[in-house]
């Protein structure tokens, strides 16, 4: 495992902060939206999070790569972060797991990331001034040269990053002993945790591209869908938001995952925004509205769903409202659609309950899913 280089690095934000430092990772230049994650452990799985495609991450816990990188951990093929931020990077890492550092994984892969800079003033400066486009670059050392090129990029707000991180080819995950359930999982982003969280409850999870009709989702008779995690805009989610109408016409039972509740809400007739900062880290306290119970949990976004807490709207599919609030800022967390029927047909969170790194609070929501395929599917039954 080789130690880190110690090339100059700059890193500059689109209001003129600039911050110097080392290279850590590959050397070149990158760009992406700047945000910060609160996380103390997990950064393989943060790194390998689809979600953070075309964004330039700070980790605000200041030891990072003490475990290296092992083959087990990630949550996709490949690093999807645009570029890395950390304050005191492990000069040797140890851990009977480890197969490589996470320096050689990043040059690996050729994530230009910086290292030795004050990440506290950074992540206070983000949390007053929001998220903003950032470069990272050892080859421009001049902060207004490289601000110059971080100007030039394309914001956030309106981007469309589902087509560039789905599967490209349906796959299947089989369920873990008896099959009981099938589900279409649709691909804006998924982590490799959430079918395998599935395919533990004996749920058989065809996984599908983001480009998925309703004539796909159809032809594989599921008992209920799915909606991952993503990056992106979710307003420019028109496809997808346009199927789950369909499927919630044609009523399909729904559990939808950080982007697939802001997908889900605007097939409600919500709407969406950005958050100033975001919430990214693995210690989120969140409200169940329905017990009165607080779950700490793992969040990765920066879009909300805008919808009024404490009262109902109505929908063409039956009745909604919010599930879920953050206890930081009341942000909406989780969404319940209550059918013509009486019966909840469709629930999401903005949280991760697959949470690989921890917390597991939520990891009951995966049996929620499967209690409400089964109340749908003896409700068929019946009528059949």
């Amino acid at each position: 495992m080789s130690q880190p280089a110690h090339n100059p690095a700059l890193l500059v934000l689109e209001d003129g902060r600039s911050f110097t430092g080392t290279s850590y990772g590959a050397t070149g230049e990158t760009f992406g939206e700047a945000v910060f994650t609160t996380g103390m452990t997990g950064y393989q799985e943060t790194l390998t999070d689809p979600s953070y495609h075309r964004q330039i991450v700070t980790q605000t816990a200041p030891h990072i790569g003490n475990t290296g990188v092992n083959d087990e951990d990630d949550e996709s093929q490949r690093i999807w972060v645009a570029g890395y931020v950390v304050r005191d990077p492990a000069r040797v890492p140890s851990n009977w797991r480890a197969t490589r550092s996470l320096d050689d994984q990043l040059k690996g892969q050729g994530i230009v990331g910086i290292s030795g800079i004050d990440t506290r003033a950074l992540t206070r400066h983000l949390r007053e001034r929001g998220a903003m486009r950032a470069g990272i670059s050892t080859e421009i050392l001049d902060p207004d040269a490289l601000m110059a090129k971080v100007l030039q990029q394309p914001p956030m707000v309106g981007a469309d990053l589902a087509s560039e991180v789905t599967t490209f080819e349906p796959y299947v995950i089989p369920a873990e002993g008896e099959k009981r359930f099938t589900v279409v999982a649709l691909d804006l982003g998924i982590k490799s945790m959430t079918p395998k969280r599935m395919a533990q409850r004996g749920i058989e999870v065809h996984v599908l591209p983001a480009t998925a009709t309703l004539a796909d989702v159809l032809a594989v008779n599921p008992d209920g869908v799915f909606m991952s995690n993503g990056p992106g805009d979710p307003e420019t989610t028109e496809h997808p938001t346009d199927l789950l109408k369909a499927l919630l016409q044609r009523g399909k039972p729904y559990f939808g995952i950080c982007f697939g509740n802001q997908v889900f809400g605007r097939a409600l007739g919500l709407g969406t925004f950005k958050l100033k900062y975001g919430h990214r880290g693995i210690n989120q306290p969140v409200l169940d509205r329905a017990t009165g119970k607080v779950e700490i949990t793992a969040q990765n976004h920066g879009f909300a769903v805008d919808a009024p807490i404490g009262e109902t709207v109505e929908t063409p599919y039956g009745t909604a409202e919010v599930s879920h609030v953050s206890l930081n800022d009341n942000v909406v967390e989780g969404l319940k659609l209550t059918g013509k029927d009486g019966r909840v047909l469709a629930f999401s969170v903005q949280y991760h309950p697959e949470a690989a790194a921890g917390p597991h609070d939520s990891a009951y929501l995966f049996d929620r899913f499967v209690e409400l395929m089964a109340v749908h599917s003896e409700n068929s039954e019946g009528r059949a």
